[in-house]
């Protein structure tokens, strides 16, 4: 799609690029990607006409943005600041402590100082009912942004997975909100990833360093042997279920060690797919947990995507972490959609 140069955004927390991906394939311009991470440069800049900016947005300053911003008529601030502290995954996480949920009043900072024309924001359901959430938004109020939020699953935007998101937008110019479901149907795994070139447990494919599946020890093999689609680990005959799971604490958490199913969506995307043992992530019917192309796939990425340079080892617990946080480029196609019919509506110009 033909690229609008009047507009320019500016991604924050920007991962391996899957919001900037969505927008460029949308025709909005991203001129760059600010992330901490060292990691996400070799991905954002190998897949995406945009420039990363190695840098803690804790002391990423509103000259710097608006330098970004250069003298675009429409200016577009986005972000998903780390969500770990907020995750049903990570409940061991004291919020109170931990130092990730400030970076939010960083993103409110960077906007009070700039007052792009657009904001938006995707992370976890749970932020919406933490204080944080809401100093972010009365913020934004204060500010006169028209404000929306909610939280919707990306299985009706496109991404063959069903992962639940907290998605706000805000604009100095009036109402704007995010379209409505894009699929009438979501997509399934197997639509996504059935035609993909089968692997056995540790195996890789030779033309695409990506397509490449963990090891699985003698245990978890016939644990896997003994999984059926869509069912848990109740399903094994008794040797093979873990200590931990015969015990009380551990019979109300069945989400693990479990296969997929070919005729729906995928489970949530984590930062730890690669693995068995960490949640739904068996293959429907391959003996081994999905790969990492099958999980970027599912997080709506393009199979060509690139996450690792050519002939540098594969990393699972790096390459885990980009595509498990990263934002699904589906639904960056959905808000940047929004985006657009929002601008056209309200006749954005700057002087």
């Amino acid at each position: 799609m033909e690229r609008d140069d009047r507009v320019a955004c500016v991604d924050l927390f920007c991962g391996a690029g899957g919001l900037t991906h969505g927008f460029g394939i949308e025709g909005l311009r991203v001129a760059a990607g600010v992330d901490l991470d060292s990691a996400c440069r070799y991905p954002y800049e190998a897949n995406n006409e945009a420039v990363f900016v190695e840098k803690d947005v804790a002391e990423f300053t509103a000259s710097e943005l608006t330098a970004l911003f250069g003298n675009a008529r429409v200016k577009i601030l986005a972000g998903c600041a780390p969500c770990q502290p907020f995750s049903t995954y990570a409940q061991r996480y004291d919020e109170l402590r931990d130092h990730k949920w400030s970076l939010l009043y960083e993103f409110a900072r960077l906007a009070k100082a700039t007052k792009p024309d657009v904001i938006t924001m995707e992370n976890v359901p749970k932020l919406a009912k933490h204080p944080v959430f809401l100093d972010f938004v009365d913020t934004l109020q204060r500010l006169n942004y028209r404000t929306w939020f909610k939280v919707v699953d990306s299985c009706d935007y496109g991404v063959p997975q069903s992962r639940k998101r907290l998605v706000l937008l805000a604009s100095l110019h009036g109402d704007i909100e995010l379209v409505p479901p894009t699929t009438p149907k979501p997509r399934t795994v197997k639509q996504a990833i059935g035609r993909l070139r089968p692997l056995a447990a540790g195996e890789g494919a030779p033309r695409d360093p990506l397509h490449v599946t963990a090891t699985l020890s003698d245990l978890n093999m016939k644990r896997m042997k003994a999984s059926k689609p869509g069912g848990t680990w109740r399903d094994w005959p008794q040797h093979l279920v873990a200590d931990c799971h015969k015990r009380s604490s551990g019979k109300t958490f069945p989400g693990v060690y479990g296969r997929m199913e070919w005729d729906k969506p995928s489970p949530t995307m984590t930062t730890q797919c690669f693995g068995f043992g960490n949640g739904r992530f068996g293959h429907p019917d391959q003996d081994r947990a999905i790969s990492l192309r099958e999980a970027a796939i599912l997080q709506s990425f393009p199979k060509s995507y690139k996450f690792v340079e050519s002939r540098k080892k594969v990393q699972f617990k790096a390459l885990g972490r980009l595509i498990g946080n990263a934002v699904p480029v589906e639904l960056a196609r959905a808000v940047a959609v929004s985006i657009k019919l929002h601008v056209k509506e309200v006749g954005i110009s700057r002087g």
